[in-house]
C-alpha cells in the first residue's frame, strides 16, 4: 500500500485550481454534452478524449502576466529580489 502512496504538493495559491476547472470544462463540453449509457462506456469515452487530450498537447493561454498581477495584487506577489529584502547580517 505504501508503495502506490504517492504525495503531491499543491499551493494553497495558485493557477493549477484554475488548470482543473479549464480542463474539466473542455471535458464536459467536448465528451460529456451527451446522454451515455454505462459506466463502461463512459470510462472508455473520458480514457480516449484524455489520451486524445494529451497528445494535442494542449495547454492554458494565461493572459494575467506576473507584472499586472504585481500590480494589481502587490501584497500576494510580494517583490523578493536581493535589492528589496533586508538579510540579517551575521
Amino acid at each position: 500500500m505504501v508503495q502506490k502512496l504517492e504525495f503531491h504538493y499543491t499551493p494553497k495559491h495558485g493557477s493549477w485550481l484554475n488548470q482543473v476547472e479549464i480542463e474539466l470544462s473542455v471535458l464536459a463540453r467536448q465528451c460529456l454534452e451527451r446522454r451515455i449509457a454505462d459506466v463502461q462506456t463512459l470510462s472508455q469515452e473520458i480514457a480516449s478524449w484524455q489520451s486524445d487530450r494529451n497528445s494535442s498537447k494542449a495547454s492554458v493561454n494565461w493572459r494575467f502576466k506576473i507584472t499586472d498581477a504585481r500590480k494589481k495584487m502587490g501584497r500576494l506577489y510580494p517583490d523578493v529580489s536581493p535589492s528589496k529584502v533586508d538579510l540579517p547580517d551575521y
